[in-house]
Formats: structure tokens, C-alpha cells, sequence
């Protein structure tokens, strides 16, 4: 049994790309996929009737299992999830912003290794995203593999040094994520400016 853990735990760890030494790019992929307004009365009866419509289907579908987890239904936000995952390619752009879309509810859930899953198959192996540093250190952190989450961090100061040096920069640049994200980014920081990693 300790054996088959220690396996799987070492495929796990294969999941992430190498940093790269630049994360300059804005990503499309990168966004909240939203087809009906959030603040809409009965937003979850206006996306099945989207879904049913045949309109936009995956982005509906997606949007509804972002609810459904926002609403203490988590399993059927991963169920619908899954669904939109079947119906989409993954090196489409939608396919990425699906798969960026359930990372981050999936992290929001507690379940930060399939969320690291998903990230990693959210980034595109030719592009240098912005958003992939911070992300893959918060996620890292969280699963305390932190020398990886460190070097992912280190990433960020070498693209904008000014920037990701100060935490207290984080509530503009990240200002979707919650105050926990920022609190738990600025431990990852912490461990940086202490020892910082040399690149390559």
C-alpha cells in the first residue's frame, strides 16, 4: 500500500511543467466564464434554459456547475463540470478557460490537488501566461510542496520584480482572489525573499 502511494505521489509530481524564466502574456483563457448575469433572479434556471436552447452549451453548462459549487451542491458542480469537460477539446481556447474555470472551483472547495490537475492542463506549452506563476505557487503552498511553490513565485519577481515583491500589491493584482489567497501568497513570498532560488 505504501508502496502504490508513493508511486502514485511520484506521477502526481510529473503533472507541472519547468518554470519558464517569463510571464509576460495576458491569457483569454484566464477569465469567469459567464453567460448569464450572476445577479440575475434564479440564475440557475436561466442556464438550463440556455443548456436546453442549445445555446452556448459548454459555457452554460460551465457556468452551472460554478453555481451549483457556490451553493453547497458540490457534487453536482463537478458532475456538470465533468460534462462540460467531454463536450470541449483542451487545447481550444474554451477548453483551457473550462479547465482554468474548474481549478479555481475546485481549489475554492478544498480539493487542491485535482485543482493542480486542472491548472496544469490549463497552460499553454508555448506561452508564457501571466496569471501561472502566482496561481501554481498559491496551489503549491497549499499542498506544502514549497520548494516547487517558491521557484513558481520567483518566476512572478523575475517577469515584474516590482510588482510581486510587496505583498501589499496583491489585492490589485490578483483582486479576484479572496484575503486568504493574498495571506497564504505572502507566506510563499516569505519563503522567497529568505532564500531565494538562482535561475535556471
Amino acid at each position: 500500500m505504501l508502496l502504490l502511494a508513493a508511486c502514485a505521489s511520484g506521477a502526481y509530481a510529473q503533472v507541472l511543467p519547468k518554470p519558464k524564466e517569463f510571464y509576460f502574456d495576458t491569457d483569454s483563457a484566464a477569465s469567469r466564464i459567464t453567460v448569464v448575469d450572476p445577479a440575475t433572479p434564479d440564475v440557475a434556471g436561466a442556464l438550463v434554459r440556455e443548456r436546453d436552447r442549445g445555446r452556448r452549451q459548454v459555457e452554460a453548462t460551465a457556468q452551472l456547475a460554478h453555481v451549483a459549487m457556490g451553493s453547497d451542491r458540490e457534487e453536482l458542480g463537478l458532475s456538470l463540470y465533468e460534462q462540460a469537460l467531454a463536450d470541449s477539446q483542451s487545447n481550444s481556447i474554451l477548453g483551457r478557460r473550462l479547465r482554468w474555470n474548474y481549478a479555481w472551483d475546485l481549489y475554492r472547495a478544498g480539493r487542491a490537488e485535482q485543482a493542480l490537475t486542472r491548472f496544469a492542463e490549463a497552460i499553454s506549452s508555448v506561452r508564457g501566461h501571466a496569471w501561472v506563476p502566482p496561481t501554481l505557487a498559491l496551489v503549491l503552498w497549499r499542498l506544502d510542496r514549497r520548494a516547487e511553490s517558491v521557484r513558481w513565485y520567483a518566476a512572478a519577481v523575475r517577469t515584474e520584480p516590482t510588482l510581486w515583491d510587496n505583498p501589499a500589491n496583491y489585492p490589485q493584482l490578483l483582486p479576484e482572489w479572496r484575503a486568504q489567497d493574498h495571506a497564504l501568497l505572502a507566506e510563499v513570498h516569505a519563503a522567497w525573499r529568505a532564500a531565494p532560488p538562482a535561475w535556471p
